[in-house]
């Protein structure tokens, strides 16, 4: 058995300021730079579905083609150079190689320049070359919006089935599971899919708590018998194209199987429409119910700085928390990531021990939202790499191109020259900051720092300061989703 191996891997947020080029999947931004050929091998320990898959696959005895892997953070639409190379890459060795099956590790989420639906594309250009038998197998991320093309040109996609994504090297391997039992079948499966009527808030989305908690529980309770493989992508609430939203999806041996099980998660998740509603709290309000909570507690309160999180689009560099840890006197607090290359540059021309005055972030643009002007202190300087030890994305290599860490009052703030969400521990200590010794800890992300700081937390409480990725669908401005998709459940 020959498989070809590829990653592209972009969550699209078609309201950021920002759009993805090449360089930032050259980079990886949070995921592992890009790699070619023999370098993906490396991937084989790394949480990534591609990872998980490799290690199955081998196992199994199957010869690995390994193509391109590429992934950035999340932004506006995927540039169409950067699309084309890439995509472009993946289809060529289609051409040039003789496999038996293509494995491909996807986001779900991808929206270009010129397509709606770069999943959906890419698989169209690859069925133009391989002939419709050729079995395409997929994962995807959590927050993938499915589409029709999507489930129609590939021959089986798994979703990741965690949220923060500490299954992804497993979801590699559930495709490969997929794969057998479809060889096992004969070459064909059933397949069923709903899409549900209503968008879902990132953070109701976290499979730490209900609903979302007891809905994959269902997920796995009705993956029996002759159903093969159930996967439910909530969505990623921030792509504006007509397809955006939740989907369960299945296969099985037969089609009343996999239709009943496809259904009763259906029902479930309609049941509990109102559950999937989410509380937010003005800046001052959450940094004032952190003060009080960690006074006299032995862990720190960690606040999600949920809109500027730049793992859904944003650019980390609001500065509505900072104001208001600022403003309230906070003491033992510390925030990050901060993105704002000139102030790492600042930093390090001061050095350790100095001082720098500086207009601190507010560059993207967010109504609301400007530049914190304030002089701090230049507690440390570093290169800014770093290789992450939390569930996640455990044992990825990180180089932020160059971080610090500032000081102004009580309150210390992680910088770097590259965008990175904050969802390990070690990005704070990479610039000398013991994040369990801290008392309040903002992190630049929605939900997956809970991974990590979940274990040492003593609550965490989610704030809706100024920033690109609103919290609430129903603050962005759609024009593709259809009428009957409703903004946010109903209560």
């Amino acid at each position: 058995m020959r498989v070809l191996v590829a990653g592209f891997e972009h969550e699209t947020n078609t309201f950021a300021p920002t759009r993805a080029g090449y360089q930032n999947f050259v980079n990886g931004e949070g995921y592992p730079a890009m790699a070619r050929g023999s370098e993906m091998l490396r991937l084989r320990d790394v949480n990534l579905a591609t990872g998980g898959f490799i290690q199955a696959a081998e196992q199994r005895g199957f010869e690995i083609i390994p193509v391109i892997w590429a992934g950035a953070s999340a932004s506006a639409h995927v540039t169409t150079d950067a699309y084309e190379r890439i995509a472009g890459e993946i289809v060529a060795a289609a051409k040039a190689h003789a496999f038996d099956a293509i494995y491909l590790n996807l986001h779900g989420a991808m929206v270009t320049e010129l397509h709606d639906d770069g999943e959906g594309e890419l698989l169209r250009r690859l069925r133009a070359v391989v002939g419709p038998e050729m079995p395409i197998y997929c994962s995807v991320d959590l927050h993938a919006n499915m589409t029709e093309a999507m489930l129609t040109l590939a021959t089986g996609i798994v979703g990741y089935q965690t949220y923060p994504h500490v299954d992804m090297a497993e979801t590699g391997r559930r495709a490969v599971a997929l794969h057998d039992a479809c060889r096992e079948a004969g070459g064909v499966l059933y397949r069923a899919a709903r899409r549900l009527p209503f968008l879902i808030p990132l953070n109701a989305q976290c499979t730490l708590v209900d609903p979302a908690r007891s809905t994959y529980a269902l997920l796995r309770e009705k993956q029996v018998g002759d159903v093969v493989s159930l996967s439910f992508a909530p969505g990623f609430p921030a792509s504006d194209f007509s397809e955006c939203g939740p989907v369960v999806w299945g296969y099985g041996r037969t089609q009343d199987a996999v239709e009943a099980a496809v259904e009763a998660v259906y029902r479930h998740i309609l049941e509990t429409e109102p559950q999937w509603a989410v509380t937010f709290l003005d800046p001052e309000s959450a940094v004032k119910e952190a003060m009080r909570l960690s006074a006299g507690a032995a862990r720190p309160v960690v606040i999600s700085d949920t809109q500027d999180n730049p793992g859904a689009g944003a650019d980390a560099d609001t500065t509505g928390m900072l104001r208001a840890l600022v403003a309230c006197r906070a003491e033992g607090a510390a925030l990050g990531v901060f993105y704002d290359p000139a102030a790492v540059a600042a930093a390090v021309e001061a050095g350790a021990g100095g001082t720098v005055t500086l207009a601190l972030g507010g560059r993207s643009g967010t109504v609301g939202d400007e530049p914190f002007v304030g002089t701090f202190e230049v507690e440390t300087v570093g290169d800014g790499r770093c290789v992450f030890e939390g569930p996640m994305l455990r044992g990825t290599e990180l180089d932020l191109q160059g971080a610090a860490c500032l000081r102004i009052d009580g309150v210390r703030v992680v910088v770097s020259a590259t965008k990175a969400q904050m969802f390990d521990r070690n990005l704070y200590r990479m610039v000398g900051i013991q994040p369990e010794a801290m008392k309040i800890l903002v992190n630049k992300s929605s939900v997956h720092f809970r991974a990590d700081f979940g274990p040492i937390s003593e609550a965490i409480l989610i704030a809706k300061a100024p920033g690109p990725m609103k919290a609430d669908p129903r603050d962005l401005p759609w024009t593709k989703l259809p009428q009957a998709m409703r903004l946010v459940p109903a209560a």
